[in-house]
């Protein structure tokens, strides 16, 4: 008889659930409900305005998910509940919600829902940059390179401790009335089985643990701010538990709100990125994994710790177990594309696109799949949300080069995409350059099965064959493969990921190869990419700045 899995994936604006045999890997049934709030970056549910460079989200949406794309993917698929072994979750990361000690966030609580606070911080969430700023002036002045060093000599805003510093600095009632500040993961996790369970990825990649030395001490907390000197083990004093372990089984609580069986088996919560390893049949090093999103996460696995400038840190077992993991990854993305379409795109195009029958990013996509390589003569830079990897710098903006009055949107939106590639060119050309191989490449996301335009780019740009996930929906699909190690053989699943990858994962049969004429051009291109990027994220970088504190004064 057949058993399956579900495996649920917290993204920036939606989260979906997808149920899978864990005999072939098929994908049975999927179901995605858009959160309700959204990302709040504007007001609260109140009204209440935000300051510039927020992102908020509300847990009741997270709670709505588990409670609507669970029941349905289980209808839909006509699967028994005793027949489902185990289920998975995965999250965007760092996101973090201020919790009292039964798990209920803040703005769950009438005396909190107008304190913004009080609610979850969205992984993109910059607004604790001057905080992120502090932290890493403090720790270069402690000397601090032991732990500093895994992380590309930069700590990021988007992480847990910049957060918690500036709810701190701005509201420390809220910080005094939070018993822990808790990853949406392990939330997630923790309202599934009334376990509270930390997972090694966040931990180790988000929060500065190590699986040897733990978190900084005390006296670097203290020198943060004296408020903050035993901020470990008033606010994050639960242990940490591996990657690919069962955090508990489902309880009778969330067995009502999701349909589930009672004891079935949950896996730890992972980060909605890292998790995918399996879901592409990736099983050792020198595999680079791009996940192509709204952001843009690189992660390789190492047999070996080096020190990486400008990534996003090293963490051992933070991905799969048995390898030291790599991250690194762009800011902005797919938001790119978004925002380039709601922005700069005529009324003419739309309904040029709408005539025949396509969306508009489709559209777009087929018109600037008519150009050559270096037609559209644009350099641009893929900062738009800041650089995550490896300048480690949110305040960084974007910046196209080569404009004229004769340029096409179609030729922007291909420079767009160019400057993705150099991204990740540059990120790959990194890890090499500190002793980390990097001699395969694998994409996975929407994008990535949707724009073959610009995997071909990528290719070209990379001078590498893109492989690319055989799954819409790999996140889900990698958190439905942990759900069958977490149940274990036992129960008709797995007790290794990598052996569970090999059944459940699945790659496209398509390859994107370079194409040599566009490699030599693109090479020439990237040159020039390189020297903007030096000199506007190294050289002359308060030039974007300038520009980002004027247009803050007058908002």
């Amino acid at each position: 008889m057949s058993k399956y899995t579900i495996g649920i994936d917290f993204g920036t604006l939606s989260g979906r659930a997808i149920l899978v045999d864990v005999n072939t890997g098929e994908e049975l049934a999927t179901s995605t409900l858009e959160y309700k709030h959204a990302v709040m970056e504007y007001s609260l549910p109140s009204g209440k305005k935000l300051p510039s460079d927020w992102a908020l989200q509300h847990p009741q949406d997270y709670l709505d998910v588990l409670s609507t794309t669970i029941p349905m993917v289980i209808q839909e698929a006509s699967v028994a509940p005793d027949d489902i072994i185990g289920i998975g979750i995965d999250f965007t990361a760092c996101t973090i919600i201020p919790i009292k000690s039964d798990g209920t966030p803040l703005c769950f609580l009438d005396e909190y829902k107008d304190e913004p606070h009080a609610y979850v911080k969205l992984w993109k969430h910059h607004a604790a940059q001057d905080k992120a700023d502090k932290l890493n002036e403090i720790a270069l002045n402690m000397n601090q390179q032991k732990w500093l060093n895994r992380y590309g000599g930069k700590i990021s805003s988007e992480w847990l401790f910049p957060k918690v510093w500036q709810i701190l600095n701005e509201a420390p009632h809220i910080y005094k009335e939070a018993d822990y500040f808790i990853e949406a993961a392990d939330w997630a996790v923790w309202q599934l089985t009334g376990n509270n369970t930390r997972n090694a990825c966040t931990a180790g990649y988000k929060a500065i643990w190590h699986k040897q030395d733990g978190y900084p001490q005390p006296e670097f907390f203290k020198e943060l701010d004296p408020r903050l000197e035993n901020v470990v083990e008033e606010k994050l004093h639960t242990s940490i538990t591996p990657i690919g372990e069962k955090a508990g089984e489902i309880t009778g609580r969330a067995a009502d709100m999701t349909g589930l069986r009672a004891g079935t088996a949950v896996a730890v919560g992972h980060a909605d990125a890292h998790v995918c390893f399996p879901a592409l049949k990736i099983d050792g090093p020198g595999k680079m994994l791009n996940i192509i999103g709204t952001s843009s996460c690189h992660l390789i696995l190492s047999e070996e710790e080096e020190s990486v400038p400008g990534i996003c840190g090293v963490v051992e077992d933070g991905i799969v177990p048995g390898f030291f993991g790599y991250e690194a990854g762009q800011n902005c993305v797919g938001d790119t594309f978004g925002w380039f379409v709601d922005n700069c795109v005529s009324a003419e195009y739309t309904k040029l696109a709408e005539h025949e029958g396509m969306g508009i990013h489709d559209y777009l996509t087929k018109k600037a799949q008519q150009l050559r390589a270096g037609e559209n003569g644009l350099i641009a830079l893929d900062w738009w949300n800041g650089n995550r990897s490896t300048l480690v710098d949110v305040d960084l903006t974007g910046l196209i080069v080569g404009l004229t009055l004769k340029t096409k949107p179609e030729e922007i939106y291909r420079a767009l995409i160019e400057s993705a590639a150099y991204g990740t060119r540059k990120i790959i050309e990194t890890f090499r350059d500190n002793g980390v191989p990097v001699n395969e490449f694998f994409a996975a996301g929407g994008i990535a099965r949707k724009n073959s335009l610009m995997m071909q780019i990528y290719a070209d740009v990379i001078d590498m064959p893109v492989k690319v996930g055989g799954s819409s929906q790999a996140p889900a699909l990698a958190s439905a493969i942990f759900g069958a190690v977490a149940a274990g053989s036992v129960l008709g699943g797995y007790d290794d990921v990598f052996e569970a990858g090999k059944v459940m994962g699945k790659l496209d049969d398509k390859v994107y190869y370079p194409i040599p004429e566009n490699v030599e051009i693109y090479d020439r291109l990237y040159s020039e990419y390189s020297t903007l990027y030096d000199y506007f994220g190294k050289y002359s970088k308060d030039i974007m700045k300038r520009l980002k504190a004027i247009r803050k004064e007058h908002q």
